[in-house]
């Protein structure tokens, strides 16, 4: 009999060597689990999607609803990280990108119709699959510094604990107001009040405890345990507060799927809605975001996972391929672009290693399709502590930093700075690049840049200072 374990049944050996799990130093067992970690560490994003798209009206007026918004990450989601499983056998799961979605939502939409705006979303897409496919992109990676792409690492690290304690309620936005002194808080008010937060901290608490003693699938058993715990309470005390997920038992498990977004795409009518220029620049922030937030996510979650080899990632072609043809998945589903999410690194914390994981998580994720009232069970304060703890986890990475080298320090603090302080990972790889650009060519060692570091330098200048360069034009 066929046993869920850390141990390989016989059976499982052609498994075994497709996705290579035991090449890699992992087993079947740690694989399923890392999936279902990362999957629960990720879904909540089924929930927030619609909740974004569905905040915003296009320039007609109409609305998407949340029914076909939530079929829409949920299919491209399952479909996509399937795939990177498959074709890139790697521990990234791919959904609806945090940030690009607001952009698509709230600068996309008023301007155009949402078909035109998926349109956009899909044109980005290809473009980033002809920079895979031709080899740029990932040559543009292996141009950047090893201590920059440590940077990044950590940077991220930093931005997935902030995101768990701002997800939780442990760490809130000050209100803008007259004497504040300090942008964000403790709790709601400066202290920790209510069942909600109580449910993370213990949570967080069970999740250090398990890792400490070494106990498998910590990660999992703590998200398991504050969810049972969260229902709990919920029931007995009918407590408010939790966030976007109430942790209520669904009255009904299956729910039909809406595919009423599938397909309605218009590829170049927004360049006629908003304008060539205007539709210009929304493409190229697209693609420039898309392509440096997947870039970093790759990066450090492979370097977590031990996967890179002289800093860099076997395959990386397959997994540029994969999360390029996510954006463009995104906008034939009609859920905003696809990419790596930074809650694979969940996943990897509980031993995943190889695509068997991702395989695990896209099914779930497919899963939800026709479960989504399942979805709806785990709160944000019990998933929250597995990024917290995750986070802490990936800023061991900075030993590896060289402090001593000037040429690096500032480069590397801003790359790991920015990132959390504006929640955006774009912007903190554009901060260290151009830094670090900037130093070695008033330092007279500019050939050591190359030429490539210099224009993607470039770039970045145009990409922060986009806004100021539209009003000029208008």
């Amino acid at each position: 009999m066929t046993r869920l374990s850390d141990d390989i049944p016989t059976r499982t050996t052609r498994l075994d060597r497709f996705f290579s799990v035991s090449a890699r130093g992992s087993t079947i067992g740690r694989e399923v689990r890392g999936g279902v970690t990362t999957f629960v560490a990720m879904s909540y994003i089924v929930l927030l999607n619609p909740l974004i798209l569905g905040a915003s009206a296009d320039i007609t007026g109409a609305r998407l609803t949340v029914e076909q918004v939530t079929t829409a990450t949920a299919l491209a989601a399952g479909v996509m990280t399937v795939l990177m499983g498959v074709v890139g056998n790697a521990p990234l799961a791919l959904a609806a990108g945090l940030g690009v979605n607001g952009v698509v939502a709230f600068q996309l939409a008023p301007t155009m119709t949402w078909a035109q705006a998926f349109g956009l979303v899909v044109l980005e897409g290809l473009c980033i699959v002809v920079l895979a496919a031709s080899g740029v992109r990932e040559r543009i990676i292996n141009a950047i510094p090893a201590p920059l792409k440590t940077a990044i690492t950590i940077g991220i690290g930093l931005y997935i604990a902030l995101v768990g304690l701002v997800s939780a309620g442990f760490v809130t936005r000050t209100p803008d107001a007259a004497g504040s002194t300090v942008p964000v808080r403790m709790g709601l008010d400066g202290h920790l009040v209510g069942w909600p937060i109580a449910v993370f901290c213990l949570g967080l608490l069970l999740m250090i405890v398990l890792l400490a003693r070494g106990v498998p699938g910590a990660v999992l058993i703590g998200i398991a345990a504050a969810t049972v715990l969260a229902v709990v309470v919920n029931a007995v005390f009918d407590v408010p507060g939790w966030g976007l997920v109430t942790p209520d038992l669904p009255g009904s498990v299956v729910a039909a799927p809406d595919f009423g977004l599938f397909g309605e795409v218009d590829l170049f009518g927004g360049f006629t809605s908003a304008g060539a220029i205007t539709a210009t620049v929304f493409l190229f922030t697209l693609v420039l975001s898309g392509f440096f937030d997947a870039m970093g996510t790759i990066t450090s979650v492979s370097d977590e996972a031990g996967l890179t080899r002289d800093g860099k990632v076997p395959g990386m072609g397959r997994i540029l391929l994969v999360d390029g043809f996510g954006a463009v998945a995104g906008g034939v589903t009609g859920s905003s672009p696809n990419t790596v999410f930074l809650e694979s690194a969940a996943g990897v914390g509980e031993g995943a290693r190889t695509g068997l994981a991702s395989v695990v998580t896209g099914a779930m994720l497919a899963a939800t399709l026709l479960f989504t009232p399942l979805a709806a069970v785990v709160p944000a304060q019990a998933a929250a502590p597995a990024l917290v703890v995750i986070g802490g986890l990936m800023m061991a990475q900075c030993r590896r930093i060289p402090w001593d080298d000037a040429d690096y320090t500032i480069p590397v603090f801003l790359t790991a700075a920015v990132i959390p302080f504006t929640y955006s990972i774009t912007n903190g790889i554009g901060a260290g690049l151009v830094s670090y650009v900037v130093i070695k060519t008033c330092k007279g060692q500019w050939r050591s840049v190359g030429w490539l570091m210099t224009v993607i330098a470039l770039l970045f200048v145009l990409y922060f200072g986009v806004e100021g360069f539209t009003a000029v034009l208008r």
